[in-house]
């Protein structure tokens, strides 16, 4: 059986999904050349807070139809804003000092593009969570086409004949065309176990959130809400 490919646009501090479907990847491919999108995960996520979920967005600079990699932050001001949300949410965290320096070095660093902070964050949150996931860039090699065909040039590139998606890809994959290329599809799916004992805890919290409170068992609980499904087209 030949290897999985797993794409996905690039996201600040992601949920827990993002990373259950990495548990068997061997490498996670950042779709950073598509175009970045306002309303998206891209450049936003949420932790927990007293009075419930904090919002946190890093700024950047819009202009019509560019793509991630070229997306800049708009303003420097916005790491020292949220590494104090952090340190007030998460400091009394179990796992807050086994982490503590890692994430202080991150939001010290004077980034320009919101890729690169993004990316070296997912680093960070891999290799916390005994992830050994390479990540490769396609703003580095760019596929040709668009939805299913992007995805069939991207597979041919990184020799997967498996490709494992979100459910919300369902809603534009050609699953006749990825068949009759020999390409399996899998569905990734997660449901939220709850974990820790500390108040505030809902789905939809960044998975730094489950690092900080459970630590080594963090891993566990990223494959205990995780479900994959395979498609067969109609």
């Amino acid at each position: 059986m030949g290897g999985v490919l797993v794409a996905h646009q690039p996201a600040y501090l992601p949920w827990p999904g993002y990373f259950s479907r990495l548990a068997d990847a061997d490498e996670l491919v950042l779709l950073d050349h598509v175009q970045f999108s306002e309303r998206g995960w891209q450049n936003r996520n949420y932790i927990r807070g007293t009075a419930g979920l904090v919002r946190l967005t890093v700024p950047v600079r819009r202009r019509f139809g560019q793509s991630i990699a070229d997306t800049r932050i708009a303003d420097a001001s916005w790491a020292g804003r949220h590494w104090r949300s952090l340190v007030q949410t998460y400091g009394r965290a179990p796992y807050w000092p086994e982490h503590q320096e890692a994430l202080e070095a991150v939001y010290q660093k004077p980034w320009t593009h919101l890729a690169h902070v993004t990316e070296a964050l997912l680093r960070l949150l891999l290799d916390a969570f005994d992830l050994p996931v390479a990540m490769v860039r396609t703003s580095d090699r760019p596929p040709a086409g668009q939805q299913t065909d992007m995805l069939i040039n991207l597979c041919r590139q990184r020799g997967a004949t498996r490709l494992r998606v979100g459910t919300g890809a369902l809603g534009y994959l050609n699953l006749r065309l990825l068949a009759e290329r020999a390409i399996t599809v899998e569905v990734a799916s997660y449901s939220h176990p709850p974990y820790g004992s500390a108040p505030g805890w809902r789905p939809g919290l960044s998975s730094l959130d489950l690092l900080l409170h459970e630590g080594p068992n963090a891993l566990a609980v990223l494959r205990a809400g995780a479900r994959t499904e395979t498609k067969v087209s109609a």
